[in-house]
């Protein structure tokens, strides 16, 4: 589902399960890759992009998760959405530079993960950024909001969660939101120029996020237990 390669101090993660929507499997899959970059290699900044022509990930992956919401499995809910919070959390306490390129659609859950990284590139001529929540009458978790207001300025992330509108590549780069639009054929190369930039000691890039991210770990951390009725989020 999850593969990688290096090329000198960067490390390109390619998420290649379809959509790539988050399942037990696919997080496991995640979290393990990632702990193989930091161990394996000497990697310095980490890429993560996706095979998908047309979808970076569609986040949680409902056809999966609908079945045991029906049958009030809180059980095994609650453990998936606790291994969400373990990809989220490591994300934000990687010690090697993170790069979200994101190569289509990223809807919900996908689009959280994006924010999670420490920059983002997107593709500009195909792809949408959005949180279509509102719609489905999920609200956001705290330790999803403390994700979101990481990289989304506060104007911006409330019309997002209450209209559920898309933003192009373009109006996210204007809101500073995605570091660069860039067309399909230039991102990798984009972002790979980037990423070369980056060779920075790790331990101090690990001490950093730890400073910098303390309150998202936090709220993550001591936020209550989710659980989901009549095919809502409690909170």
């Amino acid at each position: 589902m999850i593969r990688y390669t290096v090329d000198k101090t960067v490390a390109v993660v390619t998420l290649d399960n379809g959509e790539n929507v988050f399942n037990p499997p696919f997080l496991e899959d995640f979290l393990a890759i990632l702990d193989r970059v930091e161990i394996d290699t000497k990697a310095r900044t980490l890429i993560v992009k996706s095979a998908h022509t047309k979808i970076f990930s569609n986040g949680i992956d409902l056809e999966w998760l609908a079945p045991i919401i029906q049958k009030a499995d809180w059980e095994t809910s609650q453990k998936f959405f606790n291994t969400l919070n373990r990809l989220f959390k490591r994300l934000v306490t990687y010690p090697l530079i993170t790069i979200a390129a994101i190569t289509g659609h990223a809807f919900a859950g996908g689009a959280i993960l994006c924010c999670a990284f420490d920059f983002r590139y997107m593709r500009s001529d195909r792809g949408f950024f959005c949180f279509p929540e509102v719609d489905l009458g999920i609200p956001f978790l705290p330790g999803m909001n403390a994700l979101l207001q990481k990289a989304i300025p506060q104007y911006k992330l409330e019309e997002m969660q209450y209209t559920g509108v898309r933003l192009t590549a373009q109006e996210c780069e204007q809101h500073h939101i995605v570091r660069k639009a860039c067309h399909g054929e230039k991102l990798m190369t984009e972002t790979l120029a980037f990423a070369h930039t980056l060779n920075k000691n790790r331990a101090v890039i690990a001490e950093m996020k730890q400073r910098l991210n303390k309150e998202i770990v936090r709220v993550i951390d001591v936020e209550d237990k989710p659980y989901i009725e009549t095919n809502q989020f409690k909170v």
